[in-house]
């Protein structure tokens, strides 16, 4: 029985996640040999499954290039700033959710689980930025979107988990409720702290549309925005910062195609590589977030 269950249903959901994973690292493998392939080959088209002629040029171009740089600092600042304060604040407020002595705590719940199906809307949100002095500024890439609902709840979950019988003790030492929370809560919930971190940092990193809409500065363009320049403005008119000495030397090896591939994984680099190291986290703190209600 064990046997044909397996073979049925397990062997079909493998295989569906087989190829679901095949065709991710395929479509990251071709643009890994576009980005190392020299312009006749980049522009011909098609699927590169191995690299044909390997050249640097237009790694050593976007690298290269000022406004790399700048969308890569910009970006670092509002990832690091946007998760640590984010994650601190929304833990704190999911911490005082999961108490049942907080006055009225199931209106209060409610009353934010409501905002992740009604919201005011874009213009609204603009004139509130606009209004405060905030355009222009990385507190206008942190604060609109400062609380997650969605991860309060899961963190409220996860905090509910938790035994009481550890907090009572530390009162009877007299120990406060900041510093309980700081000192014994946070510690102990490192899988969901390390969860919602990596969701928070991956949406701040991915983010593109609120710079887009409060930011006019191109010396604060986070790196998705540079990017998406790249991508649809034209990759040589915006990496070419000295393109009368550069282009001649460099128009047999760099292409539009090559430099893009290679944006893309300048820019995605730096979470690929951060993953594993809070993967092992993951599942057991969605797991445990999610089960108590």
């Amino acid at each position: 029985m064990i046997a044909k269950r397996f073979s049925a249903g397990k062997a079909v959901i493998y295989f569906l996640l087989v190829l679901l994973s095949a065709s991710i690292v395929l479509a990251f493998w071709h643009l890994l040999n576009l980005s190392l392939s020299p312009s006749h080959i980049a522009t011909k088209g098609g699927l590169l499954l191995y690299p044909r002629e390997m050249t640097l040029d237009n790694y050593a171009r976007v690298i290269g290039n000022r406004y790399i740089w700048l969308g890569y600092k910009n970006t670092l600042i509002r990832t690091a700033i946007g998760t640590v304060t984010q994650l601190f604040f929304t833990a704190m407020g999911a911490y005082v959710l999961s108490k049942r002595f907080f006055p009225h705590r199931t209106f209060w719940t409610f009353f934010i689980v409501f905002t992740m199906f009604f919201s005011g809307g874009l213009i609204p949100s603009y004139l509130v930025v606009k209004n405060l002095g905030l355009l222009d500024t990385y507190a206008s890439m942190i604060l609109p979107g400062f609380i997650s609902a969605y991860n309060m709840v899961i963190m409220r979950n996860y905090f509910q988990s938790l035994p009481e019988e550890i907090e009572e003790s530390c009162l009877i030492d007299g120990a406060g409720r900041f510093r309980i929370f700081t000192q014994i809560i946070l510690p102990l919930s490192k899988p969901i702290l390390a969860t919602v971190a990596l969701w928070l940092a991956v949406g701040h990193w991915n983010s593109w549309f609120d710079v887009l809409i409060y930011i006019s500065d191109d010396t604060k363009f986070t790196l998705q925005i540079v990017l998406r320049r790249i991508i649809i403005t034209g990759s040589k008119e915006i990496l070419d910062t000295s393109a009368a000495a550069n282009a001649a030397a460099n128009e047999a090896t760099v292409s539009s195609e090559g430099l893009k591939a290679a944006c893309i994984f300048v820019t995605t680099l730096p979470i690929l590589c951060g993953y594993p190291f809070v993967q092992k986290f993951f599942v057991k703190g969605i797991m445990i977030g999610s089960l108590k209600g």
